[in-house]
Formats: structure tokens, C-alpha cells, sequence
């Protein structure tokens, strides 16, 4: 038998879910179906790896009953025991009661078309940026070779590994504060055999000095404190660290614009989501030439940049994020200069 995550305890269902109120369900398409009823009924929110109960309710049943998640709709009406009914029910009312998001309660979450382990360590594995990797950067990268990439604040490792899944060529780079979320990454570069990605703890680029990279890819903390603050439930069993990023979400990302370029080679690419800080972002330094990605869904607060216009604009740039930091300005003797 297949373990469940640990995450996954069994639970006595209360009268509200108990078996004379479940007794007609019998297949597996009517637990899927009840699962959803009661997501919706019970005002649940999605938004981790799922964006809808339907989908969540599918995931859960099929964990529960040790079927893989791509299970053909012709096996929607084969019947379940009175026990694997149990397991489902019981899972759901965790899902309802606790709202923990489904990835931590199946300990597996799928980005890139790829499995990830995932738990409270790091955040649940979710960015449009997977779109961009199945489509080998193309048309950003502009047929650019790159032989390095670095993913920032690189969580469970997602990105990083997904970037050398699909580029066996390229050494990957994940970079991340959390020792936690490092030990996460760890065990999804061996569930992946991902011989090509090394993990790094770093601040940012604190520990990367000397390093540089064809393409770096990042998906920081960008929520501002207000926001954080006021999440839902779903949001409070992850990492604070992996979110907040002040009052306007843009402590982090200003810190990676500034320092970028010395990381960067010649002519490097960054790319970056900022997801609703991407109005912020746009009124802090509208004269950086930020390309926002049209996915297929529509725009989600991702931009590329080249590193030359980060460099153009390392000034501007530079004084936002030390005051962010409460850097004191050092002065420029009249002679000028510059770190590019």
C-alpha cells in the first residue's frame, strides 16, 4: 500500500458527514462530485496548485484511494468499499475543518507537467512561470544559449528542477534562505534524479558572489503586509517568509533588480514574477523597460528584463532598494564611476 503523506490521519466523520448521509455515495464520481458540494458549501479557498473544488475534490479521491492523478473519467463509476468511502470522507473534512491546502494533505503537488513533494516547509509549487519552462523560454531567450541558470528564493526546488528536467545541458542553480525549504528542494532533486541542479543557501545573492548566469529566474516573496495579513486560512500552513515582502510587495524584488546584473553575464536575462505588485512595480520605475509575459491565460504579473537596462538604471534602482534596507548613500567623488 501506497503511505499517505503524514499529514494524513484518519478521522471519525461527525453526524454532518457520517454514513447516513453519505450512503448513496458509491462510485467514485459521486465522491468527487460530494467532495466539491461541500468545498463550495463550506466557502473554501483555492489557489494552491488548484483553482477550483472540483479539481481538489478529483486530487483528494484519487490520493485517498492510491489511484494515479490522471485517472481516465471511464473509471469515474467504478465502485468504492465502505472503507476507501471513509478515507475519502475523511480527508475532505480536513481539507474542510483545518483548510489545509490538498497538496500538503497528499504530500505531492504537480508543477511543469512534474511531481513534487510538497509540505510546510516550503510553499506550495505554483507559478505561471512553468508555462514558460515547457516552452524553453522561447520566444524571451531569443534562441540565446545558456549553459547556467540560477532560480531565486527557490522554495521546493520546483523551478530549479523543472529548468534541468527539460535542459539536461544547462547546470542549474536553486538558491534559497531556508534551511528548510533547502532540505525540501534536496529531496525533490532526488525524487527528479536531477543530476544537473545544485541547491545553495544564500540571502539573495549573498552567498553566489562570483557567480554568473545566462538566465536567471526568480519567484520571490512579492505580497504586500496588508495583504498577508488578511489571507485566507489556506495561506497561514506555509511560510510566512515565502510571502510577505512589505507595504508594497516590492521588498524583495527591488533587491534582486539592483544586485541582478552582477550576476548576470553580458548579455543575461532575468525573469521575474511579481503577480499583483506588478502595478507598483510599473508606478516605482516606469522608465525601466519591463516586458510583460502574455500567458495563455492572460498577463500574471511576470516580466523579463535584459540585464543592460538593469544596468542603464542600476541608479535608480540602487537608491529605491538601499532605502528599503536603510542604506546610508556613500558619496560619489566628482569623477563619477560605476560598478559596471
Amino acid at each position: 500500500m501506497i503511505p499517505l503523506s503524514p499529514l494524513y490521519l484518519p478521522v471519525r466523520l461527525p453526524p454532518g458527514m457520517g454514513a447516513a448521509m453519505t450512503d448513496e455515495l458509491q462510485t467514485i464520481i459521486d465522491l468527487i462530485r460530494y467532495g466539491a458540494s461541500r468545498f463550495n458549501a463550506a466557502g473554501l479557498t483555492f489557489g494552491h496548485s488548484y483553482d477550483n473544488a472540483i479539481d481538489e475534490a478529483t486530487q483528494l479521491t484519487l490520493h485517498a484511494l492510491h489511484l494515479p492523478h490522471d485517472l481516465g473519467p471511464a473509471y469515474g463509476n467504478a465502485r468504492v468499499t465502505l472503507a476507501e468511502k471513509e478515507d475519502v470522507l475523511a480527508l475532505f473534512l480536513r481539507r474542510i475543518e483545518e483548510r489545509v491546502p490538498a497538496a500538503y494533505l497528499t504530500g505531492e503537488a504537480w508543477f511543469a507537467g512534474l511531481s513534487f513533494k510538497s509540505d510546510p516547509r516550503a510553499l506550495v509549487p505554483r507559478s505561471p512561470i512553468a508555462e514558460l519552462i515547457e516552452a524553453g523560454f522561447e520566444p524571451w531567450l531569443g534562441g540565446r544559449e545558456v549553459r547556467r541558470a540560477l532560480d531565486l528564493c527557490t522554495g521546493s526546488g520546483c523551478i530549479a528542477l523543472a529548468m534541468a528536467h527539460y535542459n539536461p545541458d544547462w547546470h542549474v542553480d536553486g538558491a534559497d534562505l531556508s534551511d528548510d525549504a533547502l532540505a525540501l528542494a534536496d529531496e525533490n532533486a532526488q525524487r527528479l534524479l536531477a543530476g544537473n541542479a545544485r541547491f545553495v543557501k544564500s540571502d539573495l545573492f549573498s552567498a553566489l558572489q562570483g557567480e554568473h548566469y545566462d538566465l536567471i529566474v526568480t519567484n520571490p516573496p512579492y505580497v504586500t503586509d496588508d495583504e498577508t495579513d488578511a489571507l485566507p486560512r489556506e495561506y497561514s500552513h506555509e511560510p510566512e517568509l515565502g510571502l510577505r515582502a512589505g507595504y508594497d510587495g516590492l521588498d524583495i524584488v527591488l533587491r534582486i533588480l539592483r544586485d541582478a546584473p552582477l550576476h548576470l553575464t553580458e548579455d543575461g536575462l532575468l525573469i521575474c514574477e511579481v503577480g499583483e505588485a506588478e502595478r507598483a512595480l510599473a508606478k516605482l520605475l516606469p522608465e525601466l523597460p519591463l516586458i510583460w509575459i502574455e500567458f495563455k491565460v492572460g498577463q500574471m504579473g511576470v516580466f523579463v528584463v535584459e540585464r543592460h537596462d538593469l544596468v542603464t538604471h542600476n541608479a535608480r534602482i540602487t537608491a529605491l532598494a538601499n532605502a528599503r534596507e536603510g542604506i546610508v548613500p556613500t558619496p560619489v567623488s566628482s569623477a563619477g564611476g560605476s560598478l559596471f
